[in-house]
This record gives C-alpha cells, structure tokens and sequence, in this order.
C-alpha cells in the first residue's frame, strides 16, 4: 500500500480506503507533542474559584480534569481509528486560570517510538476540557470550550512549534 499515492493523506491508499499508516520501517526517536485548550468559565464558576481550584459537590473540578486527561491521551487509540496504540512514557496536564476567566489546559505527550504523539496530547487536552465542562454544567451552561490546537511537537521527520511566548 503506496501511503502518499492519494495526495498527502498518510491514511487513504492509492485505490482510496482507509488505512493505518505502515510504520514498520521508520526509526525510533523521542517524540514530544503538547496541545492545549481553553474552557471559559462564566461568572457563577469564576466565584467558585478558591486555592488554584473549582470545588464542587463531584469533587475538585481541575484535579479530576486531570486525571480523566491523562486517562484519555492512554486511551486515543481507542477514539480515534487509524492511531496506533502507544504505550506512553509519559503525560501530564497543567491547568492554569487565565484572564480571570478561561481554564487553560496544557498537555505534554512523550515516547520513544516509530509514531508521534500529538493526537494522544490533543486527546488529553480535549478530554480535560470536557471534564471541565461536565463538572461544572449544573452551574451554568454557558462554558465555552475553544481554541483546542497543538502548540508543538518534536521527533519523526518534522518538528513543529506554535508557539508565541
């Protein structure tokens, strides 16, 4: 199967189905990706806001963010179709409030491996914010989930930064 033979879709062959990419020949490297979204909050959350946390009757809201991050950059594989399974060396998620109003989740992705990481970290990225947006829904149902992207990645046969700071 010639990967690149339908335009520059990896994941369309030359008679056009869907497929894996083949990475049985490239090289090991480190790969490092990190995305980030943005959950703005309205103003009944932002109250709530106390210690670097959202409390809530389901429990801290950003710490369980977190952790169901984290759960779902391990588990992209299994969301998105054509992603190899990775085992994952390591994930982590920062969350920070911005402009007094907007979560803004940070997600870093690493492996050493033939594939790289940036749909496990904008996996991880989406499903905190997403998170966010569950535990914080009795609330209000104004919160706004935007700018999901990746910011970077390293490894493979090309690098990519996005970054503005």
């Amino acid at each position: 199967m010639n990967e690149k033979s339908n335009g520059d879709f990896t994941h369309i062959d030359s008679e056009g189905n869907p497929g894996m990419v083949n990475v049985g020949k490239k090289l090991v490297t480190r790969r490092i990706a990190i995305a980030e979204s943005r959950v703005t909050l309205t103003p009944e959350i932002v109250d709530l806001f106390a210690n670097d946390e959202v409390i809530t009757k389901k429990g801290p809201v950003f710490q369980t963010a977190i952790i169901a991050g984290v759960m779902g950059a391990k588990r992209t594989h299994e969301l998105i179709p054509m992603c190899h399974p990775l085992n994952l060396e390591h994930c982590s998620i920062k969350i920070s409030l911005i402009e007094n109003n907007q979560a803004l989740i940070r997600c870093k992705v690493e492996i050493h491996s033939k594939t790289g990481v940036e749909m496990e970290a904008l996996t991880g990225a989406s499903i905190a914010a997403l998170t966010i947006y569950d535990m914080c829904k009795s609330f209000s149902k104004g919160l706004i989930i935007s700018q999901t992207k990746l910011i970077s990645k390293s490894g493979g046969k090309s690098d990519f930064s996005d970054k503005k700071d």
